[in-house]
């Protein structure tokens, strides 16, 4: 039917999830803008080979001109995830960015797609509610000012109950999850929304968990596992070959999820300026992001870890705002990899359910193995009369505040 009805012209390229609303918008492009459609989905994670062909047979059924999948993993992990690491970064102290973080990413090879086929038109699926029409148009627009944006869900406020009656009617088929649940799969976690997540009350049901379903129904014997990292980057699991950042993700993501590891619901500020709530899964995120913070609190000064604390909620920020593009951004970068020379050496994990816990990290650059003392036991290269000495002075401030109070309440001062 959309082939039929799409008459001669430049294509438009669409980014493609397969969800509900870009599978409405292949044949409701080609029908009413009358130019063919071509699905581009930019593979950031969670796309295994039998995804991958789903993907591109629901393309054609929906009747696109073409589909390609681009594999910017690795890409993803270089450009966004391995500095999200490096920065401890969550969203309001909870969220790992799971799902937004990618989507300069996906952004940046849509309009270079849409180079290489000729092409001057890139179609997104975003609502007019949610942060990914920010994120992707301030990336395209930053990357490729030339290139005519579409947005049609947003812009002629379709519902999903629209999008759903289109595609039925005209015998085309519908995402399996595109009734009830929004699902968001990637390399660092997923994001699910729902019914349920659209007010602050409750969460969404066990069978609608992607990763973790079951996990608390049915507990796992704890397991323990090492993990290596080398100037701040993952580099191996359990003693093996050093290996990539992609494949410890994917690792990590197999076994801590049959823990229920990185499941939560996150409610924050969303770009717009409203409150948001989404559910996630981010069973690598949580065990990478802390087994990194350990390994940092054994190798980093004090100074250093809340200046790098600083920069890193600002970049969180940038990212999930689509703002990966803004300078400022490779500063902070910069600053996070001079933080990270000495950020190597092991951390030992117990996977529990519902729960990572570092056992104990270790490190040729341990700053509690360089010192002489012993927390609360000796001395080390200072003595006992120095430590007197030290007590003294930094009680000073507050011997100094406090003279001073007495001082001005004697004179009738205000305190």
């Amino acid at each position: 039917m959309a082939n039929t009805a799409a008459a001669p012209g430049a294509p438009i390229v669409l980014a493609y999830s397969g969800g509900l609303d870009t599978s409405f918008l292949v044949p409701w492009l080609a029908e009413h803008e009358r130019r063919p459609v071509i699905t581009v989905t930019v593979d950031t994670g969670g796309i295994d080979a039998a995804a991958a062909r789903t993907l591109a047979e629901r393309s054609r059924a929906l009747g696109a001109l073409a589909h390609h999948q681009v594999d910017a993993r690795a890409d993803y992990f270089e450009q966004v995830l391995r500095f999200l690491i490096m920065g401890n970064v969550r969203r309001g102290q909870l969220y790992p960015l799971c799902v937004g973080a990618e989507r300069v990413m996906q952004a940046q090879t849509i309009a270079r797609m849409a180079r290489e086929l000729g092409c001057d038109t890139v179609a997104h699926g975003c609502t007019a509610a949610g942060n990914d029409q920010v994120r992707f148009e301030v990336a395209l627009r930053t990357l490729a000012p030339d290139l005519k944006v579409l947005a049609p869900v947003r812009d002629r406020a379709f519902r999903r109950e629209d999008e759903l009656d289109y595609l039925r009617r005209h015998a085309l088929p519908v995402p399996p999850t595109g009734a009830k649940y929004s699902v968001n799969r990637g390399l660092w976690g997923v994001t699910i929304g729902g019914e349920e997540t659209l007010t602050s009350a409750g969460s969404i049901p066990d069978e609608a968990w992607i990763l973790t379903r079951d996990a608390f129904a049915h507990p796992r014997t704890p397991e323990r596992h090492t993990l290596s990292f080398r100037q701040g980057r993952p580099v191996a699991l359990d003693g093996g070959t050093a290996t990539g950042g992609v494949a410890i993700i994917e690792s990590l993501e197999a076994l801590a999820a049959p823990f229920g590891i990185g499941r939560g619901i996150h409610l924050g500020d969303t770009i717009i300026g409203t409150k948001g709530r989404v559910a996630f899964e981010a069973p690598a995120a949580e065990v990478l992001l802390c087994a990194h913070r350990e390994l940092e609190k054994l190798v980093l000064t004090g100074r250093q870890q809340r200046i790098k604390e600083l920069v890193a909620q600002p970049y969180g920020d940038l990212v999930h705002e689509g703002q990966l593009l803004d300078p400022v951004c490779r500063d902070i970068e910069a600053l996070l990899l001079s933080s990270q020379q000495r950020v190597s050496g092991d951390v030992h994990l117990l996977l529990q359910t519902g729960t990572v816990f570092v056992a104990g990290v270790e490190s040729p650059w341990s700053l509690m193995a360089a010192s002489k003392g012993v927390y609360g036991e000796a001395a080390g290269e200072w003595t006992a009369a120095d430590a007197l000495g030290f007590s003294r002075i930094a009680a000073l401030p507050g011997v100094f505040h406090a003279r001073a109070g007495e001082r001005a309440s004697a004179q009738g001062g205000d305190r």
